[in-house]
């Protein structure tokens, strides 16, 4: 099959790779469409240590049914479905609780630093455990199914966030999670969003998205237009959809007295965190990783039109392109969002 293969840093090449083999509890998935996310192009530099090569990256897909496990008896050739990117073992510690995100022996689509290792999707087929995959109704079409992935990420991001119907929101970061995570809070009950991001094109993409407010954190007095949109207090809770330092600082800085931040941004190892501001207005700070069990909810919300991926994608090209369309996202190309590559 072909694959798009990360060979070493800072290079994508066409190979040919074997046609993945399955397990008794896999299914075998002709790749219809898999969207390039922010964290492969971080990954592509090294600087981030999750894209070790050689590897094919890719974990936001969909696509077809072409073979079942011996074990998998309810799917049937063609059927079409999307597949979260955790894969994990359902006997752990933290599966047996229901957090299958935090399983101790998980693997990731197209992420490979320690145990994660996993082949994933830039390639025409794709293995995957019948475990974490889902039907996609026919309304969905495969690159708007290839969104799921992300914005299972925003809505998990929302759903572990103490959002109290009224509430006002703080979305600090307003790439692709971020945008996704306006409509998630505002889905929640949060009657009013304020976007903070440095890039314009992306606050008029938050407004469109359903934020209220757009702030730009380096324009002048920016902490203060926070405050005055809130009364004087700050928002009630915050999502950092970046995951480095003067964006978390904002967004704690952002949050009322006993607020709450929730960190999704992950691209920076380690960050400053200013420490007296959290425990003195008792700041509660909550990780969020990847998604646990929200597809579902997901696909409705999206099938109903309760969240919308159309607008965010900038461009649907063939895999063979691949390679060009990562270096115009790696150089930050302006107005390019999400960018759907199909097989």
């Amino acid at each position: 099959m072909n694959a798009l293969l990360l060979t070493q840093y800072m290079q994508l090449e066409m190979v040919e790779m074997p046609v993945p083999a399955i397990g008794p509890d896999d299914v075998l998935v002709r790749v219809r469409a898999c969207g390039i996310c922010g964290s492969d192009v971080h990954g592509l530099d090294g600087k981030t240590g999750r894209r070790i090569p050689p590897l094919v990256m890719g974990h936001e897909a969909a696509g077809e049914v072409v073979e079942t496990g011996a074990d998998v008896t309810d799917l049937r050739p063609g059927e079409r479905v999307t597949f979260d990117s955790t894969v994990y073992c359902g006997r752990c510690f933290h599966c047996i609780r229901g957090e299958q995100n935090l399983c101790d022996n998980r693997e990731v689509l197209g992420v490979s630093p320690g145990p994660y290792r996993r082949h994933g999707a830039f390639a025409e087929f794709v293995s995957v455990p019948r475990r974490i995959m889902y039907r996609l109704p026919e309304n969905l079409s495969f690159e708007q199914a290839a969104m799921i992935e992300a914005v299972s990420v925003a809505v998990h991001a929302v759903s572990i966030t103490p959002v109290r119907l009224g509430d006002t929101g703080m979305v600090v970061g307003t790439g692709m999670i971020g945008l996704l995570a306006i409509q998630a809070a505002r889905h929640a009950g949060c009657i009013r969003v304020i976007a903070v991001d440095p890039d314009e094109g992306r606050l008029k993409l938050a407004l469109a998205a359903g934020a209220t407010d757009a702030v730009n954190p380096k324009a002048a007095g920016a902490m203060e237009a926070i405050l005055d949109l809130t009364g004087g207090r700050g928002a009630d809770v915050a999502w950092e959809c970046v995951g480095a330092t003067g964006p978390v600082g904002m967004a704690i800085g952002g949050v009322r007295k006993g607020g709450a931040v929730t960190l999704v941004g992950n691209v920076s190892p380690q960050i400053e965190l200013p420490l007296q501001s959290v425990v003195s207005r008792q700041i509660r700070l909550q990780g969020s990783c990847a998604s646990n069990g929200e597809y579902p909810a997901c696909i409705e919300m999206m099938s109903r039109g309760a969240i919308q991926v159309d607008p965010l994608i900038s461009a649907v090209a063939p895999l063979q392109e691949g390679a060009s369309w990562f270096d115009r996202l790696y150089r930050r190309e302006p107005n390019l969002m999400k960018v759907i590559l199909r097989p």
